[in-house]
């Protein structure tokens, strides 16, 4: 009967707007949370048969949606590590069982084990550089941000420049050569180069020059803690580095013609090439144009940088950065059907698609906003509208509930 649908429709009704009253207060309540996302409920007719002759009410069904693909203000932070999505993406982050969520709640912070979590306790992945897993797109190679090894850093050196000027006018010509190392070998020039082994100790280069005969010159190097007690030589065997190196200069323009490089073993560090391939011949006084030496000494950590590719890098007190973890970004074919999980996290399933993952700033992705979080995209005046509207909606169902109500009273009386 059509009494009866009515109380059953209005019902539904009720539980309609509870449920946008629901959706409402939890909006509210996140207004001031990082990457949240608007609930919406969603109202749908539901008919309870057909009939010319009298009407059945079928009230109203809901369901719930999440503005979850809209974009939130970016506002500016003093972190580094707050990290914001300016266009498409997620963060992928885990928890300690190890499964995978996606996010838009960047606050992360360093925790006692190095690793980078968000309020929520989710803990940020990325690639290794370290490893050489920067491929993104290999799910399998994300592992969680751990800078807990940054401690100290030393930088053996590999590579390395001289360039000098060698009097083109000096007649000497040296007949105890430096490569022959004895105490009377003699030199037209010297200089030092500071390199670093393995452990960052310094390695001083002593670096000899002897003209050997018309535009042709010995080039000698030698450890310099190998010198003997008065200093210079005879060195030790073991400090004989480079002793013997021929360079020849155009007597055209003073260039150099010979090989343009050297490769040195550095004592306890790693084979370094030097670059000598500016050095001249020219009618001027001896000069150093060029010296200088990767590598560094131990040094510890001053802080991070995070660029919008996704790039973490350590940047120590020497001045040094180092490319430790690249951030990548990850989306979904339909991100409004993410399944929403508590802290601010989504999962995929079978109505949202599989995860994507990719490079930031890439093509589908948006990029990395470093010292900024993307607020909620909550308008409160909006759901406070709303608030009154869905009490208005309740109060008007109650209205119909309590009439039927009456109206069955009525029904039932009529048989007393």
């Amino acid at each position: 009967m059509s009494l009866y649908s009515a109380l059953t429709a209005s019902v539904s009704g009720m539980a309609g707007q509870s449920s946008k009253l629901a959706t409402i207060s939890d909006n509210i309540s996140n207004n001031n949370t990082t990457g949240y996302k608007q609930a919406d409920t969603e109202f749908s007719t539901l008919v309870n048969g057909l009939n010319k002759t009298s009407y059945q009410a079928g009230g109203v069904q809901t369901s719930v949606r999440y503005n979850i693909g809209s974009q939130g203000t970016l506002n500016s932070t003093s972190s580094t590590t707050d990290l914001a999505i300016s266009g498409n993406g997620f963060f992928v982050v885990t928890d300690d069982s190890g499964s995978k969520y996606l996010t838009r709640a960047g606050s992360f912070t360093k925790n006692a084990d190095g690793t980078l979590s968000n309020t929520a306790g989710y803990k940020l992945m990325g690639y290794d550089l370290s490893a050489g897993n920067s491929t993104s797109g290999d799910q399998s190679k994300l592992k969680v941000i751990d800078i807990s090894a940054a401690g100290l850093q030393a930088a053996p050196t590999t590579t390395g420049a001289l360039a000098v000027n060698l009097p083109s006018n000096n007649n000497t010509i040296a007949t105890d050569l430096p490569g022959d190392n004895t105490a009377n070998s003699t030199y037209s020039a010297k200089t030092s180069l500071v390199t670093y082994d393995n452990l960052g100790n310094a390695v001083t280069l002593d670096i000899y020059f002897a003209k050997t005969g018309t535009n042709t010159w010995q080039m000698s190097v030698f450890d310099a803690s190998g010198a003997s007690s008065g200093g210079g030589f005879p060195y030790t065997a073991s400090s004989a580095l480079s002793p013997n190196n021929t360079l020849t200069f155009s007597p055209t323009d003073g260039s150099l013609t010979s090989a343009s490089s050297i490769s040195l073993n550095i004592p306890n560090g790693r084979t370094m090439s030097l670059d000598i391939g500016k050095m001249t011949q020219l009618a001027a006084d001896f000069s150093v144009t060029t010296q200088n030496a990767d590598g560094n000494a131990p040094s510890g950590l001053k802080s991070l940088s995070i660029g919008t590719d996704g790039v973490l890098s350590e940047v120590y007190e020497n001045g040094t950065t180092v490319a430790a973890y690249k951030i990548p970004l990850a989306t979904v074919a339909s991100v409004d059907n993410l399944s929403v999980l508590n802290g601010n996290v989504y999962q995929t399933n079978s109505d949202s698609g599989q995860m994507v993952v990719g490079d930031a700033g890439s093509a589908g992705f948006g990029s990395i906003k470093s010292s900024e979080l993307e607020s909620s995209d909550v308008d409160l005046a909006t759901q406070l509208t709303d608030m009154i509207v869905a009490q208005r909606g309740y109060e008007a169902n109650s209205k119909v509930f309590e009439t039927g109500s009456t109206l069955l009273t009525e029904l039932v009386n009529l048989v007393k």
